[in-house]
């Protein structure tokens, strides 16, 4: 509601009444006089169009900061979420990566509050993918984790045991973790399904990712329905 006792709807979920008699503004319903816009198809007068502009969010360092922060987070219970649901069925569906697209893409919706744009959605589906692929660490570990122990009792019975290189070791992991969906066709099969499932993950989080805007044309004549 503005000073004047008006009613402004927001930009991305305007709606208008039914029965506005024509010539009428869609959303103050005062009769049109002068230049005016539409808006969805609807007529709006030049005040209200310029109040409608100033909703529109404006993108910002801040807006993209807040929206990588809540990008990180949606992709970290999406990591978790996956690795969790692995490990408590045994099973590796590859529907999870849906879900982990979808609250990464709708997290970093929220962090921007509405903002969209190309560096959000190539943020989104890099957060997507690699919460995705490196997955497969941790399950891979926990997998193999009761047949490495037995062979390292073994092999400790005969000989010492050579030191590791942690860092080393989690970087080959990462590595093999990042690629593991491209690895994982192998299994032509089992693999190709998995890339359809992951880029239809990916494809929520560039959806949701994606600029708002907002459409106006005009400004037209109260007397003429053609642009001037």
């Amino acid at each position: 509601m503005n000073a004047n006792g008006t009613q402004t709807p927001q930009f991305a979920t305007a709606e208008y009444a039914a029965n506005i008699p024509a010539g009428n503004c869609a959303t103050c319903k005062k009769p049109i006089s002068g230049a005016y816009f539409k808006i969805k198809g609807a007529p709006i007068c030049a005040a209200c169009t310029e109040r409608i502009r100033a909703q529109i969010p404006r993108d910002s360092h801040g807006a993209f900061v807040r929206a990588l922060v809540f990008g990180i987070g949606g992709a970290s219970i999406g990591f978790a979420l996956y690795v969790a649901f692995a490990l408590a069925t045994g099973l590796i569906i590859g529907y999870v990566s849906l879900a982990v697209g979808y609250i990464v893409g709708k997290a970093m919706h929220v962090g921007s509050r509405g903002i969209g744009g190309r560096r959000y959605q190539v943020a989104a589906v890099l957060l997507t993918y690699f919460a995705v692929s490196l997955s497969a660490v941790p399950i891979a570990i926990d997998q193999s984790r009761a047949h490495h122990t037995q062979e390292q009792s073994a092999a400790a019975a005969m000989q010492p045991v050579a030191p590791v290189n942690v860092g080393k070791a989690i970087a080959m992991l990462a590595l093999v973790g990042i690629a593991s969906p491209i690895l994982d066709l192998q299994d032509p099969v089992h693999g190709l399904i998995g890339l359809v499932i992951l880029f239809a993950g990916l494809r929520f989080a560039w959806q949701f990712t994606a600029a708002r805007t907002v459409n106006i044309s005009g400004p037209y004549t109260a007397a003429s329905a053609g642009a001037t």
